[in-house]
């Protein structure tokens, strides 16, 4: 009887400890606490908070932020290539010091990341200064 009530106990403890951590991730996720990058509703939110801005100012504030990110979404494409270059000469320089062998497990360890990286898609921008 009593190792039932163990087994029960460690049952309990182990279905909140599940659940604690996935509610705690919901929360996390659904606030947009845990968003990579620079969020523009959540900044003209705290601004109108933080600054008691009126909705004529909440609009202006919203599409200045509207049009900076279309310009830098703009130099973003206008800079990949010259990035996609420096990459490739990068790789081609650390090919060279490489072994034939190393140079394959190199090559494919490259492939692996370049897929981790188009899936999650273009890394957010820096945050302002």
């Amino acid at each position: 009887m009593s190792r039932r009530v163990y087994l029960y106990f460690a049952l309990t403890f182990l279905l909140g400890f599940i659940l604690g951590g996935a509610a705690l991730y919901y929360y996390g996720w659904s606030t947009g606490r845990w968003h990579r990058g620079f969020n523009p509703e959540r900044a003209v939110r705290r601004l109108k908070k933080e600054l008691n801005l009126s909705d004529t100012q909440v609009q202006q504030v919203s599409q200045i932020f509207e049009e900076t990110s279309q310009r830098m979404k703009d130099l973003q494409k206008q800079m990949d290539p010259q990035f996609q270059a420096l990459h490739e000469e990068t790789r081609n320089r650390i090919r060279q010091v490489l072994s034939p062998e190393q140079v394959k497990k190199f090559d494919d360890l490259m492939k692996q990341m370049d897929e981790r990286r188009r899936r999650r898609g273009p890394p957010p921008p820096p945050p302002p200064r």
